[in-house]
């Protein structure tokens, strides 16, 4: 038997060109992105980074009847876009969906170089994968976009445009669009920022978005238009056609690593990672979704939000409960890893997981056995909480809230 290729990646050897090191965004096709953007962005505290819209940039029927035709690029760090609003029909018409039901527009993972961006899609076509697009659209990452065995689009990205202080992104002038990826290597982002001054480009003539929301919640110290901050996006729930051929591609093709098999409802389920967070994707069989009683109008069965704390998670429960937004009360088993955490469902019929804690990974790649877990009543909500060893670990939010 020979041995596998393995390719160099930044000095390491992998068995594929590239190294997912986490879940950088996400992207919902839905019919009325405004309702949509008043939910994410006034309830749920995301920034407005961009707006398209896409009956200027391309006219057509895919319009008719909509009752917003824009695109919403939102944020909730300095990363450019970490939740991408689309309307449905635009994206449907733009690139087909394998199937009716899937609203998911991108899974987008992040790799650390522009070269494993380049040759991520051609190890991956020489696999047989289907390559959607590559290239460079607004945010600046150089990207590959590509199907799962489901037909939920993934992509690679290095590379995204950075928000600073003054809440700018980059002026429409120096966007992109590029359809092909470059000779490498490349210019870099301090290079292409002195081309535009060469031009006499504004650099301050980007979008920026402020919040005048009335700021009356107390979070952590700072005032706040809603009394918790998101900040870290993920992990994605999704129901798949095939368990075992998924499972195949998020590890074999993507590298991902699977943290735990467990059961719903008596059904197989798989939590799979991509850096020291318990899960980062957790794949479900399309028979469970019927099961669970959500909508059949997608298959992703929840996407989730990460809040800064224990009591902003409480504390978002009895706001979004005020605001009128249902919430579902799901079986816990489908989010190993994670204890408490809140099912609200978005105007399109989506679900958000906020949680406050997911559990770490460590040299061993051993997950917390289910004893050793912290024990959840459904609908009993303590004000406080004995810490785990891992409570708080992971992914740090940076920089101020707000």
């Amino acid at each position: 038997m020979s041995e596998k290729k393995l390719y160099d990646v930044g000095g390491i050897a992998y068995e594929r060109p590239f190294k997912i090191r986490r879940l950088n965004h996400f992207g919902l096709s839905v019919h009325d992105t405004g309702a949509a953007l008043r939910f994410y962005r006034d309830l749920l505290g995301f920034k407005v980074s961009e707006v398209v819209d896409t009956a200027v940039t391309d006219p057509g029927p895919w319009h008719d009847g909509l009752p917003d035709t824009k695109i919403y690029m939102l944020r909730h760090n300095s990363d450019h876009h970490t939740l991408v609003l689309m309307p449905r029909p635009w994206s449907e018409h733009l690139e087909p969906p394998a199937r009716g039901d899937i609203t998911v527009n991108q899974i987008t993972w992040q790799v650390s170089t522009l070269r494993e961006v380049v040759e991520a899609r051609l190890w991956l076509e020489g696999q047989g994968n289907k390559i959607d697009r590559y290239g460079r659209d607004p945010g600046s990452n150089w990207h590959t976009y590509f199907p799962d065995p489901s037909g939920h689009t993934n992509e690679l990205e290095y590379g995204i445009e950075q928000v600073g202080w003054n809440g700018l992104s980059k002026p429409v002038a120096m966007w992109p669009w590029v359809q092909e990826h470059p000779e490498l290597p490349t210019s870099s982002e301090a290079g292409e920022i002195l081309a535009a001054v060469a031009k006499e480009i504004d650099l301050d003539s980007g979008h920026r978005w402020i919040d005048e929301s009335e700021k009356a919640y107390d979070v952590g110290g700072v005032l706040l238009g809603r009394p918790f901050a998101p900040v870290r996006l993920g992990p994605v729930s999704l129901f798949v056609e095939d368990l075992d051929e998924s499972v195949r591609f998020y590890t074999d093709t993507l590298g991902l690593t699977i943290s735990e098999e467990s059961e719903v409802e008596g059904h197989r389920v798989v939590f799979l990672r991509a850096n020291t967070e318990h899960h980062s994707v957790a794949l479900f069989p399309l028979a469970l979704r019927d099961v669970l009683g959500l909508s059949g109008e997608s298959t992703l069965l929840s996407f989730g939000i990460q809040v800064g704390s224990y009591s902003q998670l409480r504390a978002a429960k009895e706001f979004l409960e005020a605001e009128g937004v249902e919430l579902l009360d799901l079986p816990p088993e489908i989010h190993a890893g994670v204890d408490y955490v809140v099912h609200a469902v978005d105007p399109a019929g989506h679900v958000v997981a906020l949680y406050y804690y997911m559990e770490q990974v460590g040299w061993d790649g051993a997950v917390r056995p289910a004893d050793q877990r912290r024990q959840v009543t459904r609908g009993v909500w303590p004000e406080t909480l004995e810490p785990l060893s891992d409570t708080y670990a992971g992914e740090t939010f940076w920089g101020p809230i707000g």
